[in-house]
């Protein structure tokens, strides 16, 4: 079944991750038009985070994908100052799995600080993603 609405990704009998990765994918289609994006993923965010606090092993990853794309919807809108705590958690949250998704939330943190125009604090970040072994 396609999914229509956020409403869908909520609906009674959805529940977890699969409410949380429908969220997102129906606020990365919105995010073109603005129509609700953010709202949606905050709302990933809170789902996420009563994840995390079930099982922290197995769900930081997904809630710092969640971050990093309020984190690029707050780029779109020109509020990097806004979106600079977001990016500093998810790599917070990524750094003891390492890996890709490390290398990602490097890099969103990256572009935060160039849209501050920290052009060190971004070249360092993206540094220390090179560094990273993307199959650890």
């Amino acid at each position: 079944m396609a999914r229509n609405g956020s409403d869908d990704a909520t609906r009674k009998g959805t529940t977890g991750v699969a409410a949380v990765e429908g969220l997102l994918a129906y606020a990365g289609r919105r995010s073109r038009w603005g129509g609700g994006a953010l709202s949606r993923v905050h709302e990933a965010i809170g789902l996420s985070r009563e994840l995390v606090a079930a099982d922290p092993d197995e769900h930081s990853v997904l809630l710092a994908r969640c971050l990093q794309a309020a984190t690029k919807l707050l780029l779109l809108r020109r509020r990097a100052p806004e979106a600079l705590p977001l990016a500093q958690e998810a790599v917070e949250l990524c750094r003891p799995s390492g890996g890709a998704p490390l290398i990602v939330a490097l890099a969103c943190l990256s572009a935060v600080h160039e849209a501050l125009q920290q052009y060190g604090d971004a070249a360092e970040a993206m540094t220390e993603a090179t560094a990273v072994d993307p199959l650890d």
